[in-house]
């Protein structure tokens, strides 16, 4: 059965994430005592004291950080993906899985994206809004006409399952957007708490900072197939993993075309390293309009969960020996 390891992004933080791991675990440990940055990594996420997690310059790499110490994890129990993906962030962390990327090196480049990312948004009155049931043509359509009727930009940003996209851009636009697609028949809009336009043409200055950043990067070839953000596929045109960065931070996430194609591929064991479990949804939901029933998702994210789901393999090996 092929398995693919699926990394969480921006949104799932809290406060003393990953604190059981490190106290559990001396290879997340490791991972996380790795980075070098300008603040207490350790007591952002483990403590948050002065409610700074939320903010995307520290979000970024204590994201980058939690999912490479599980990585770790796995990986010394010599449990390994046949292919990676990651929502928006999480693509550092897949890179980061499939060897692209040293975990010290994913940590760090997630610290710069982060900050430079808050400095693209800076100025901007901002919004972003889940839209469910509207399919992406439709969207697109009142996206055009809001940017049309307020004069400010509004886009699609995510397709992450079927029956969820979001939206993000200047909060007039954002907002007469949702009006008009609830007109279209929308289920719901709901607007999210985001700290800039992400994944749209606004973090251009991020894209360009984060390519002028990559030239002192030096990336590997990847040791696991990965699926990206920007192509909601593999990288069969052969563009540089640099380039698709530089793609993604500023055009939609096409994270149901990821799902569709690792079923497509014949995945059947996805494992969500979280924190939190909104990748497993969208598995679930993409598997449900594929008609696809014989799969299993597990979230990673407590020592306990770990610990169970590392027992569980353990078992099914000793059965396959005996």
């Amino acid at each position: 059965m092929l398995t693919a390891f699926l990394y969480a992004g921006q949104g799932a933080q809290h406060a003393g994430m990953g604190k059981d791991l490190y106290e559990k675990f001396p290879a997340f440990a490791s991972v996380f005592d790795s980075a070098k940055l300008d603040f207490d990594i350790h007591e952002m996420a483990f403590e948050d004291p002065e409610n700074k997690l939320i903010k995307t310059e520290y979000t970024q790499p204590c994201m980058v950080a939690f999912a490479a110490g599980v990585t770790a994890i796995l990986r010394e129990n010599h449990i390994e993906p046949d292919y990676v993906a990651g929502l928006s962030l999480g693509e550092y962390s897949a890179l980061e899985s499939a060897s692209v990327l040293t975990a010290k090196e994913a940590i760090e480049l997630a610290a710069f994206r982060g900050k430079e990312m808050a400095k693209a948004s800076c100025g901007i009155e901002c919004g972003m809004s889940a839209v469910l049931n509207l399919d992406e043509e439709k969207l697109s359509e009142c996206c055009n006409k809001a940017s049309l009727e307020t004069k400010q930009k509004v886009m699609i940003c995510n397709l992450n399952c079927p029956g969820q996209l979001v939206i993000g851009g200047q909060k007039k636009a954002v907002d007469r957007a949702g009006e008009l697609a609830r007109e279209c028949g929308a289920k719901r809009v709901l607007p999210l708490a985001v700290s800039g336009p992400f994944h749209t043409s606004f973090m251009e200055p991020a894209g360009n900072a984060l390519k002028k950043k990559f030239k002192e990067i030096n990336f590997k070839k990847p040791q696991t197939k990965v699926l990206y953000d920007f192509l909601g596929d593999e990288n069969k045109s052969g563009f540089s993993i640099e380039d698709l960065l530089v793609d993604q931070v500023q055009n939609p996430v096409r994270m149901e075309s990821i799902i569709r194609k690792l079923f497509d591929l014949g995945v059947r064991e996805f494992i969500e390293v979280g924190p939190g479990h909104a990748l497993s949804g969208f598995v679930k939901r993409t598997a449900k309009a594929m008609n696809i029933d014989d799969f299993t998702i597990v979230s990673l994210e407590t020592a306990e969960e770990i610990e169970n789901f590392l027992n569980e393999k353990k078992s099914l090996q000793e059965e396959k020996i005996s």
